[in-house]
């Protein structure tokens, strides 16, 4: 086996010529004394203590298993580039998620190429764009994007190849690597920087359906480094809505907003972000399933539906929802629908064992929910009619199904072919989300008028084991009583 470190070494020396800094119109133009300058009086910034990573072993795992899928055919899979948000000002970059999987790496423009080796297998490459060299040139100081002294340190080959355990070479050597007729898959295509860098090469099949869905169903059981991060991610998550519940006064002086800074303090102090947009919708905005305005006012008396969750610094995501009495307790009629949801999801939940049906979740959930509707006369027909699959009129009030895989994406495995998914069986090593729910909509006249405007979700972090599901996120309170000793200490 190639010894990753002393390829990173050759490739550093065979770069060619450095390109153009990306600068801005209202940038200054430098002198030649200046260049000069900056080329010099420089220490050495090379990291000499970094050893291969936990997630660099998993990783070699999980490439030789794409790999088995795939023999005699090259398969490219991007990290991606920078998004623009505005003018001359980017997104902050967050790898794709196939190539994190793949490699543990998260540095932006990027490319992972597994090389069919003639064999069985496959060689891997990850091609990137490393530190520049500050002795010559003016990327490191000049150029905007790339630039260490503009956008921060990026790693060198050398670095990447000792911490992930993967050889490494200098991502303007890609297009020629690529030039071989050799049959090749390209993942991600939405992205136009992709295509630059598979210039010159056989790129007929920037799209792969096959290669998007084989990379989803790998990604279906997670492994034990995946299972450590996901709950890592829940614990910090279980902090952020703690955080919220301990600022109330300020929650209701500032509403919705507060919500979502608060939790969003926390993601950033412990992980990296939030996995997604956070969902802090008090009253009426509960009934939108994805209400990210996060702009209204809280207030008492109403009830609060908080869907967030942390991704933490290896990208995995938490994806919790916890519905709230803004002031602490329920009304009785705030409490039975809360209930209702409740005993929905712990029926959902118990149904999803190894080899269930994907949708038993969702089935035994909403038996609960159609069959309280109907308890409660909310039904505009009777339970078995509504149930009925021709019918299934009680989706008004549900709108939703109540599972989706979790991971490094909060719709995690999204590719996944629909027989190995969302048709398919649940096995030990899957997790997902349970999290039925119940939405009146303000102006629905088919409700009492008491009712309108409540929106209820309960949502939670499954694993399924050989014992059955285990509650990842069970350490938060969702009990009626839970909730309100929650909120009141």
């Amino acid at each position: 086996m190639t010894d990753p470190t002393e390829t990173a070494d050759a490739a550093t020396e065979n770069t060619g010529t450095e390109a153009a800094p990306k600068t801005a119109s209202h940038d200054n133009e430098p002198s030649p004394k200046l260049r000069a300058f900056m080329n010099s009086g420089w220490a050495d910034s090379e990291r000499h203590d970094l050893s291969l990573s936990d997630v660099g072993v998993w990783a070699a795992k999980r490439r030789d298993a794409l790999s088995q899928a795939f023999p005699g055919e090259r398969l490219v899979i991007p990290a991606g580039t920078y998004k623009v948000r505005s003018n001359d000002t980017d997104y902050v970059f967050r790898p794709h998620t196939d190539y994190v999987w793949l490699t543990g790496n998260q540095t932006s423009d990027a490319v992972l190429v597994l090389e069919p080796n003639g064999t069985s297998g496959h060689d891997a490459v990850l091609y990137f764009r490393p530190r520049a060299d500050r002795s010559e040139g003016e990327e490191f100081w000049r150029d905007r994007m790339y630039g260490e002294l503009w956008a921060g340190r990026r790693p060198s080959l050398t670095e990447t190849a000792k911490e992930f355990g993967i050889e490494t070479r200098h991502v303007d050597q890609l297009a020629d690597a690529l030039k071989s007729d050799v049959p090749t898959r390209v993942r991600r295509d939405e992205d136009q920087s992709i295509a630059s860098l598979l210039s010159g090469a056989r790129t007929e099949q920037l799209k792969d359906g096959e290669l998007a869905a084989t990379l989803s169903e790998l990604r279906l059981v997670k492994d034990a480094y995946e299972l450590e991060q996901l709950r890592d991610a829940v614990a910090i998550t279980h902090r952020g809505f703690s955080d919220v519940l301990a600022e109330m006064d300020k929650v209701r002086q500032y509403g919705e907003r507060w919500i979502e800074g608060t939790f969003w303090r926390r993601a950033r102090a412990e992980g990296n972000d939030v996995g997604y947009t956070s969902i802090a919708a008090a009253g009426p905005h509960a009934t939108t399933l994805h209400w990210i305005e996060n702009d209204g006012p809280v207030n008492d008396g109403t009830l609060m539906l908080l869907d967030m969750g942390v991704e933490n610094r290896q990208l995995y995501t938490a994806d919790i929802t916890r519905t709230l009495p803004v002031n602490g307790e329920f009304t009785p009629r705030q409490r039975d629908l809360y209930q209702l949801v409740l005993d929905a999801q712990n029926a959902g939940i118990a149904a999803l064992t190894p080899g269930a049906a994907f949708r038993a979740g969702h089935e035994a959930a909403m038996e609960v929910i159609v069959r309280g509707l109907d308890a409660m006369e909310l039904l505009p027909v009777s339970a078995e009619e509504a149930l009925d699959p021709e019918s299934r009129l009680y989706q008004r009030y549900t709108l939703h199904g109540v599972s989706h895989m979790l991971g490094l994406d909060v719709h995690d495995c999204a590719s996944a072919r629909d027989e190995n998914y969302r048709k398919g069986t649940v096995q030990p090593g899957y997790v997902l989300t349970v999290e039925p729910g119940l939405y009146f909509q303000s102006d629905d006249l088919t409700v009492p008028e008491d009712l309108r405007g409540i929106g209820i979700r309960i949502e939670d972090d499954i694993l399924i084991t050989d014992q059955g599901p285990e509650n990842l996120s069970e350490a938060m309170p969702r009990t009626v009583d839970g909730i309100q000793d929650w909120m009141s200490s």
